[in-house]
């Protein structure tokens, strides 16, 4: 980002607030009170994704963790951190995870063209397409493949996230937040519900 660029963000800033400050004299001081969002977001690192403006919603109502594919690992001590914060310090009552189309990671994953880092980030999407493959594939086009397996992906990670430590014992204590699966038309602006197998999940014994 070149020097201007930059400095504009400090400008846009300093207008913000003052906007804000007219508007509401108290805002920044209940903003500074502390939080107690109802949402926690788990969404695409994807510069087109500011939940924020998609959603309407302002600072304060959500609690947000980002990376790259909206991926959900067992093992990511980040995101298993937020949602312990979340779900028994903050006591949100919603679990959103948010992917997209168009979504690079799943590009990548479904080519197999990632590599390094990226190549190990996304595998689990890799083998989920895999998994998926004769339904993906046909498919008439690459966009509808790709859109069709960032659903699936969508509907994996909440399923992973039903399968956390930190969600059990909520279960166990009657008080788990709700979870849901979205993902992103950024064509169209337009976000879709996806419909959540829960009779299976329940089947299987990953929520109660």
């Amino acid at each position: 980002m070149h020097y201007h660029e930059y400095h504009e963000l400090i400008e846009n800033n300093l207008l913000w607030a003052e906007e804000k400050q007219q508007q509401d004299p108290e805002y920044f001081v209940n903003l500074a009170k502390g939080q107690k969002p109802p949402y926690l977001f788990i969404g695409c690192s994807d510069s087109r994704m500011p939940l924020n403006s998609f959603t309407k919603t302002e600072p304060g109502e959500l609690f947000i963790h980002r990376n790259v594919a909206n991926q959900v690992s067992l093992t990511d001590m980040n995101l298993l951190a937020v949602l312990e914060y979340a779900v028994e310090g903050l006591q949100i009552k919603h679990i959103v995870v948010c992917g997209h189309y168009c979504c690079g990671g799943v590009e990548a994953a479904y080519k197999n063209s990632a590599t390094g880092v990226v190549e190990n980030w996304v595998n689990p999407i890799r083998e989920l397409y895999l998994k998926n493959r004769a339904e993906i594939d046909a498919l008439p086009t690459i966009t509808e493949r790709t859109n069709k397996l960032s659903e699936l992906n969508v509907v994996e990670q909440v399923k992973n996230i039903c399968k956390t430590s930190v969600m059990h014992r909520a279960n166990k204590a009657g008080t788990a937040p709700a979870v849901h699966g979205w993902v992103l038309d950024i064509s169209k602006g337009r976000i879709i519900d996806l419909p959540l197998p829960i009779h299976d999940w329940r089947a299987l014994g990953i929520i109660p």
